[in-house]
């Protein structure tokens, strides 16, 4: 019986803190500077918004289909004058990139916010509620944030109208004109 007493205050006192306090190690947080949700079968990874001038941006999430079915994700933002639309299509069993260089990319004009603001996006497919997330607006001072900031879409040079030349007759051929003669 002492043997048992002694065993159970050696568990007691080794395991005593686990069974009180929570272990941080099984709180979720997001380890990078984005935010994260679950919509579904969907997770939206590490969702952050690049920009230079607070006024396009650039989409960068990370969207992990954990489904069999590919899912179009519907991607939703209050522009300066209207409710904006954007879609992306994911892939069954598979992670989207967003944003990258080189993949699919989502832009978001009339953004009207600063970097270090945080954004509201909403993420939603099929009949499911979305989520909306606080999403956090970076620039490209970070040199991990500077190859993934917008740049500014080339404005047309505008060209010469062309104009038809009026046409122009040849020129008259010289006349002879009479020599002035001195007087003797």
């Amino acid at each position: 019986m002492a043997t048992v007493v002694v065993a159970a205050g050696i568990l007691l006192g080794t395991s005593g803190c686990n069974l009180f306090a929570p272990q941080a190690t099984t709180i979720h947080y997001d380890a990078s500077d984005g935010v994260s949700g679950n919509v579904g079968n969907l997770a939206v990874r590490n969702a952050m918004l690049i920009t230079a001038d607070g006024e396009n941006a650039n989409l960068v999430v990370h969207v992990v289909n954990n489904g069999d079915d590919d899912i179009d994700l519907l991607v939703q933002y209050e522009g300066v004058d209207e409710k904006v639309s954007k879609s992306i299509q994911v892939e069954a069993n598979s992670t989207t990139e967003i944003g990258l260089p080189g993949g699919q990319s989502v832009g978001v004009e009339s953004l009207n916010a600063s970097a270090g603001s945080l954004f509201p996006v909403f993420f939603q497919y099929g009949d499911l509620t979305g989520i909306e997330l606080l999403v956090p607006v970076l620039d490209g001072t970070l040199n991990e944030y500077s190859t993934l900031v917008p740049t500014p879409s080339p404005t047309p040079t505008p060209q010469p109208a062309e104009t038809e030349t009026p046409a122009t007759e040849a020129p008259a051929e010289p006349t002879a004109t009479p020599e002035a003669t001195t007087a003797p």
